[in-house]
Formats: C-alpha cells, structure tokens, sequence
C-alpha cells in the first residue's frame, strides 16, 4: 500500500520558509516581493485560481497588485500593461492568467514579460536556460514543486528510470529536463506512444501531466514506483480525479501523490518561491 505524498504539508513548509525570508527583507531592506496578476475575462476557473494564489500572497507576505481586463481587451492595450509592469520597480514578478481570449496570441504576451520577472517560467530564455543547465533563470512551477515533492520523501533520482506521460511546455517537457539534471535516464510518452503500458511499466518514477481522467491504470505501474499525478480532471458528478487510477495504483506504487492535494499546492507554492527569488534578484541587481 503507497504512502500518500501530502502536497499540502511540503507547501505549508514551503510557505513558512518563504514567510520568514520575506519578513526579514521588509526588517533590513524594507520592501516587499510585489507580484502583478494579469487576468483577462470572467472565465470562473480562473478567476477562483488567481484568488487563491492573492491568498497565499498575502500569507506570506508578498504584495498583489491584480489587474483584471475584459475579454474584449486588444492585444496591444494588454502588451502596454505588460510593458508597464516590466517598468514598475515595486513588481518582481508577472503573472498573466492563461487562457488568453482567442484574438490574443498568449505567446507573444508572455514573452513580453522581462525573462527576470517571469514568475511562471514560460518565457523562452528561461526556458533555454534550464535546457542548457545553466546557473539562473526562473523555472516552471509545478516541474519544480514536482521535484520538492521527490525531494520530501528522499526520492533521489539518480541512476532511475524516470517515465514522463506528456509532453507539454509547461510540465512534460521541462519535468523531464529537471529529472536529467538530477540523474535520471528519463522516457518522456505522449498521446501517440505505443504500447504505452509497457513504457510506464518500466519507470521506477512516473509523473503523469496529460489531462485525461484516469488514463494510466493501477496494473500498469512497477511495483514500488514513486507516482507523480499532475492531472485535474472533473468528472460529470463534479468529483475532480487525476491522470492516473487512484484506487489500483495505491496498491503497486511505494508513494503517490492524490488529486487534489498532491501537486496543485505545491504549483502555487512555487509560483511564491519565484517571486521571492525574482525579488531577490532585484536587490542584487541595484546593489
């Protein structure tokens, strides 16, 4: 029987963490981490995410200066907003609330963004960074909470078989990046990978970010695996489950992450890591 890895414990630490270095900036800098929240219509789902992490802001600290535009925005009045954040000394970090209305290119908007503000690690330089290795740059947030949560339960990667099931720019592919930084030989499946049992079977980590209720089933998994759930998916009777079965993979894995409460914390918790850090950052840069 998998022990359960709590997300909201290791956030909760986290946030502790972040609290107490934030209170100590404000003792000897006087100033606060400010984050500026871009968010772009009434879409319901969003709107309750970006109220939840403005929670968790003011838990620790942080200040969140929220800017809430209609749908019918233009992209040029939503790239000036972005350029004045990028201006405003007391921002640190940027966050635009995806999705964007269809008439907006998202790509061009988020790579407006300074790449040392870009909280949300989506920018390219960012991005290039972690693909190279290099020391620097702000990583995607729920790849590397992914990543704190392996390192909650003293899961070292080195020298496994990691198995990724997904390859998006915003999970797979950059989960699988960390996870060779880290030692491990990692096989990164999507929606096309044959004889996707097999692959999955073989990995002694499995993270599963591909948005489908259920897809991977409990029989699939090695025997002691460390399962990573990323997936949210609502059922019709409103019940949210993961990628992965619950109930059958809890009987083959050694540690397993739920939904919810597994990774989604651990996703806001590093969205407040990365706005400390960019913070941090500043400081050196005007010292």
């Amino acid at each position: 029987m998998a022990m359960i890895i709590d997300g909201r414990a290791v956030a909760r630490e986290i946030q502790k963490q972040i609290k107490e270095e934030i209170d100590g900036l404000k003792r000897r800098w006087g100033m606060a981490p400010g984050l500026g929240v871009v968010l772009v219509g009434d879409d319901p789902a969003s709107h309750l995410y970006v109220r939840n992490k403005e929670k968790m802001c003011k838990d620790v600290g942080i200040r969140s200066e929220e800017h809430l535009l209609p749908a019918s925005v233009s992209e040029r009045e939503l790239l000036a907003l972005i350029h004045n954040l990028n201006r405003n000394k007391e921002i640190h970090g940027i966050l635009v609330q995806l999705p964007l209305p269809a008439h907006i290119r998202s790509n061009k908007v988020l790579d407006a963004v300074l790449p040392q503000k870009d909280v949300d690690g989506f920018h390219p330089y960012n991005q290039g960074l972690l693909l190279q290795g290099a020391e620097g740059g702000l990583r995607p947030c729920t790849p590397l909470g992914i990543m704190k949560l392996l390192d909650s339960i003293g899961c070292d990667p080195k020298g496994k078989n990691a198995v990724v099931v997904g390859r998006s720019n915003i999970v797979g592919k950059p989960v699988a990046v960390m996870l060779l930084e880290r030692h491990a030989t990692v096989t990164v499946c999507h929606s096309r990978t044959a004889q996707l049992k097999d692959e999955v079977g073989r990995g002694d980590i499995l993270v599963v970010a591909i948005g489908k209720a259920g897809l991977v089933r409990g029989d699939w998994i090695k025997p002691g695996a460390v399962v990573i759930d990323v997936g949210s998916n609502r059922l019709p009777s409103g019940k949210f489950v993961g990628d992965v079965e619950f109930e059958s993979a809890k009987d083959k894995a050694s540690w397993i992450s739920p939904v919810p409460g597994g990774v989604g914390p651990m996703t806001i918790c590093m969205l407040l890591f990365n706005t400390l850090r960019a913070a941090k950052e500043s400081l050196q840069r005007e010292s």
